[in-house]
């Protein structure tokens, strides 16, 4: 999958002026859909029950669900996913330091 970012900014004078988009434009899509792939299951899920709890969630099989928002509102349901992944990664990051700095003081090791 291929990020549009044309998708972000309505103006495309705004994107000049915003350098992380910049240097995310600037990068190997492989290296991209990498990033986006190390994240763990559980950071996928988390993000996953995140997302279906903003925008709500009914069984398909009892509804015909559809959602319509428009380029802003979606730009911001994104960004959202986006943080809250970063966020989670971090925190995923820190329990595994954590875990192994335990490790290392207990006197069993």
């Amino acid at each position: 999958m291929v990020f549009n970012f044309d998708f972000l900014a309505s103006d495309p004078d705004e994107q000049d002026n915003n350098g992380l988009m910049e240097y995310l434009q600037q990068q190997n899509p492989e290296i991209l859909a990498r990033v986006a792939g190390s994240a763990s299951p559980e950071i996928k899920e988390i993000i996953s029950q995140n997302v279906q709890g903003l925008v709500g969630m009914l069984p398909t099989g009892d509804f015909n669900v559809q959602i319509t928002t428009d380029r802003e509102n979606l730009a911001n349901l994104l960004a959202s996913a986006m943080m809250t992944g970063y966020f989670l990664g971090q925190m995923e990051q820190r329990r595994n330091l954590d875990v192994n700095l335990s490790k290392t003081d207990s006197p069993n090791s």
